[in-house]
């Protein structure tokens, strides 16, 4: 088994399960290479014919989502968006995390979608898959320039995100604010520095999160046995909805998960994941709409009811739906080159 790699999350490159040809390494007694202690990132442009994706899972609570980059930098060993990789030929594990696509003309895109005369406007989710503010967004900047489209149009947003620099976007987001047009949702599994490291290395630190949260809520904008005090600290950044998935493990993840348990948590490694299996109907993951995001049995009754507690005693509003108005939405105008049946008055 290969050793972490610093800043990394997953140990290993495991074959995308549309791989024809698979390789295993067999050790043969004489010289071996030494694994690099890093791996940097390679970051390519990934054309898009279009950028709205729907969806029609009747567990999750957003019908239309945006993913400005594929892949992530912030390695979260746990992500469930690793197997999208496959469909580009790509590994779930380490490729994930260091071969990054971004949509370049992803606003060029979607201002023609959002002219299309049967557009019709929902809620758009921003981070549905991977993170929209992860640290490629800094020089990329995919994420703002959808925003800004949005906003021209008035079209209702959501954001999920790890990542800290969602705060510079404060200036597109209070506009947003003021029409009640954006909620904006962080991701904090912990607030515990040193587990963050290993479960999420390039991630902003649980810190940095609340600083952000803390920003957006100034400006009118505005988530298992860290449940209490996570959401007390998110409530005390001027955070007003919370939510919770738990853990899940699609195919092409629970190898890797697994992996980074031995090797990061060798002595709880069996334990942890007897705790996931009884959540999953003895299964490494339940894939089943209605079960999948909240798991079932004791543990996850028990989590269920600890978070109900929390978030009421705190004020939390209960409804995670997406309630932003749509009414106010202004298509852009239309570039086609087909002139148009109009006739000046």
């Amino acid at each position: 088994m290969a050793g972490a790699i610093k800043g990394r999350g997953a140990l290993s490159q495991p074959p995308g399960r549309f791989d024809k040809l698979t390789q295993t390494l067999e050790h043969d007694g004489w010289y071996e290479e030494e694994q690099p202690d890093k791996r940097e990132t390679v970051v390519l442009p990934e054309p898009a014919r279009t950028v709205i994706s729907r969806n029609k899972s009747p567990d999750i609570f957003f019908q239309a989502s945006i993913n400005p980059y594929r892949g992530c930098e912030h390695g979260c060993v746990y992500c469930y968006a690793r197997p999208s990789h496959a469909y580009v030929g790509l590994s779930p594990g380490l490729d994930f995390e260091t071969k990054l696509f971004y949509k370049a003309d992803a606003a060029r895109v979607l201002e023609v979608e959002l002219a299309a005369p049967r557009y019709k406007c929902v809620p758009i989710m921003l981070g549905a898959n991977t993170d929209p503010y992860q640290p490629l967004e800094k020089t990329l900047k995919v994420t703002r320039s959808l925003l800004e489209v949005l906003l021209r149009c008035k079209h209702p947003v959501t954001i999920t995100t790890k990542g800290a620099l969602v705060a510079r976007d404060v200036d597109l987001l209070a506009q947003f604010a003021r029409d009640g047009l954006t909620r904006v949702m962080f991701s904090i599994p912990t607030l515990n520095n040193d587990m963050k490291r290993v479960l999420e290395p390039r991630a902003a630190a649980a810190g940095a999160r609340l600083k952000a949260m803390r920003v957006l809520a100034d400006a009118g904008v505005l988530t298992e046995h860290e449940i209490e005090v996570v959401l007390e600290a998110s409530r005390e950044a001027g955070a007003t909805h919370a939510g919770y998935t738990v853990l899940r493990l699609p195919w092409e993840v629970k190898d890797l998960f697994r992996e980074w348990l031995a090797d990061h948590f060798p002595e709880r490694a069996a334990h942890v994941m007897s705790i996931v299996r009884s959540m999953r109907g003895e299964r490494d993951n339940d894939p089943d709409f209605g079960t999948r995001m909240h798991a079932t049995g004791p543990v996850a009754q028990l989590i269920r009811q600890r978070f109900q507690l929390a978030a009421r005693r705190l004020g939390f509003i209960a409804d995670r739906r997406n309630v932003l108005p749509t009414n106010l939405f202004q298509p852009p105008r239309r570039t086609h080159p087909q002139m148009t049946l109009d006739l000046p008055l």
